[in-house]
């Protein structure tokens, strides 16, 4: 059993937000941190794998917000690092949807028409949404629900993509409208190695700094007013002043970590109110390409019956040129329900699927990978996604210490969340937060110490130490302070 030294802060998770945190710490003196995270690798939701002689993303995929007033933190520093990125342009996969039925794509006025149409009601839907429910003189006509498979189509690509709002979101109006996405061999990870090499030592491209503490899964937080205590799930217990909470909002949710005390309930109804979306990049490998590529062709729309089934794909011909490789995103129930099934099944199903655009003829997949995150008890998701009429309130609740706890990740940041750059910045307000207490306690223990001595001092002021008073060189009336100090006695046990 592993029972190292008492440090200053035990940081959970080594993700972008639990990085940057303890950058943010080592950065500030706090030289005493330990990081434990649950698997065996840095990165969390971010994590290439390499497929078809590439490396894909399996998790977050692109930085987005980009050439907008502010620097994006994370695009700053993918320049740093040189990493490889790719323009994506939605823009045009309006024009590219397939009509399941008859293989073709829908006209281009056609689908222009529809999405038009969708957008102004989603934003209608949402503006009704945002106004008093109480205003009896407020009308509004029902909502149309989407019925046709074009209909669901583009239902899916504005909801559980572009996620339309009334106002811009926070990421398209301070940091840019541009998404990049990352084919670097190096993978989106690279960035978080290089982040990890301002504060920690690393060796060979790898971290070997004994503060970061790999395949250690946190089961219990213990908490008091005097410290915390975690316990992992190979028997290992560590004691530190504070911890840092940078898990996902979906491992919040789950029963994996538990807390001693237990949490309050305004804090627990808060993490149960936020949304875990799940979203699945599965990736297809094929002898060699059938499917339209150029400008405009990067991403095309498969138009079904069934609201997101395999609607969503992408050529990775711009990001790997002749990888023949493609890519079909679905999201929420669809992703659990193909994490549930075999990967030969959701090949035959992403087969069909792509002869009823491209026909019989074209040749069977010869590999496929599909990433499992609501399976991951380390992960339970793939990021959070709040009601975009919701109570800030919930946010604040979540991300709210309690006691020497404190919360960070994507889904503590009100204006970025879902975003890596969201839990980059979370990281470094959390750890800020921190030390702004750490500070104040250090003050409230230095006014205790003038509190206990003092009135001491008043009362023997007048007297003459002999021999038989001193002990080790202390003054008797220094021993209760000392004791007190040292953790041995509480504050009146020591003034007696």
């Amino acid at each position: 059993m592993d029972s190292p030294s008492r440090s200053s802060v035990i940081v959970i998770g080594a993700g972008v937000s639990g990085l940057s945190a303890a950058k943010v710490l080592v950065d500030n003196g706090i030289d005493d941190v330990v990081i434990l995270e649950a698997s065996d690798r840095i990165g969390g939701r971010v994590c290439k794998e390499n497929f078809g002689g590439v490396s894909v993303e399996l998790g977050a995929g692109w930085i987005v917000g980009v050439g907008g007033k502010e620097p994006n933190p994370v695009w700053e520093l993918a320049l740093k690092s040189s990493l490889r990125t790719c323009f994506s342009d939605y823009s045009n996969a309006r024009y590219n949807i397939y009509d399941h039925r008859s293989g073709k794509i829908f006209p281009s006025g056609v689908a222009a028409d529809s999405y038009k149409k969708a957008v102004d009601t989603a934003i209608q839907n949402l503006r009704n949404q945002g106004t008093d429910a109480d205003d009896v003189s407020i009308v509004s006509e029902p909502p149309c629900t989407p019925k046709t498979p074009m209909e669901l189509a583009i239902d899916f690509i504005l909801h559980d993509f572009e996620m339309a709002e009334v106002e811009p979101i926070s990421t398209y109006l301070d940091f840019g409208e541009r998404e990049f996405l990352v084919a670097d061999e190096r993978g989106y990870e690279y960035l978080l190695y290089k982040m990890a090499e301002d504060f920690l030592f690393t060796s060979e491209g790898k971290v070997s700094d004994s503060r970061l503490k790999l395949n250690k899964v946190v089961r219990e937080i213990q908490h008091s007013r005097t410290g915390v205590t975690v316990t992992t799930e190979d028997g290992c217990i560590y004691e530190a002043n504070y911890v840092v909470l940078s898990v996902s909002i979906g491992v919040l949710q789950s029963d994996l970590i538990s807390f001693t005390p237990s949490l309050p309930r305004w804090k627990t109804e808060a993490i149960e109110k936020c949304d875990v979306m799940v979203y699945t990049k599965i990736f297809l490998k094929f002898p060699y390409k059938f499917w339209p590529c150029g400008p405009g062709k990067e991403f095309f729309i498969y138009a079904h019956e069934r609201r997101g089934y395999y609607t969503f794909w992408q050529n990775m011909e711009n990001a790997y040129p002749g990888s023949n490789i493609l890519v079909v995103t679905i999201t929420n129930g669809e992703s659990k329900r193909v994490e549930a099934q075999s990967d030969e099944e959701t090949l035959r199903e992403s087969m069909e699927v792509l002869r009823d655009m491209f026909g019989p003829d074209i040749p069977d997949a010869i590999d496929i990978l599909v990433p499992r995150w609501w399976s991951n008890r380390f992960q339970r998701g793939s990021y959070s996604n709040y009601p975009i009429i919701s109570d800030c309130q919930i946010v604040q609740n979540i991300k709210e210490p309690i006691g020497r706890i404190f919360f960070t990740g994507e889904h503590t940041s009100e204006r970025f969340n879902g975003y890596v750059h969201g839990g980059y910045l979370a990281g470094i307000d959390t750890s800020n937060a921190l030390l702004e207490e750490m500070r104040k306690d250090k003050e409230r223990k230095s006014e205790g110490q003038s509190f206990l001595l003092e009135p001491l001092l008043a009362l023997t002021g007048s007297l003459t130490l002999t021999q038989a008073e001193t002990v080790s060189g202390l003054h008797k009336c220094d021993l209760p302070t000392q004791l007190y100090l040292n953790g041995k006695l509480g504050i009146q046990e020591a003034i007696l």
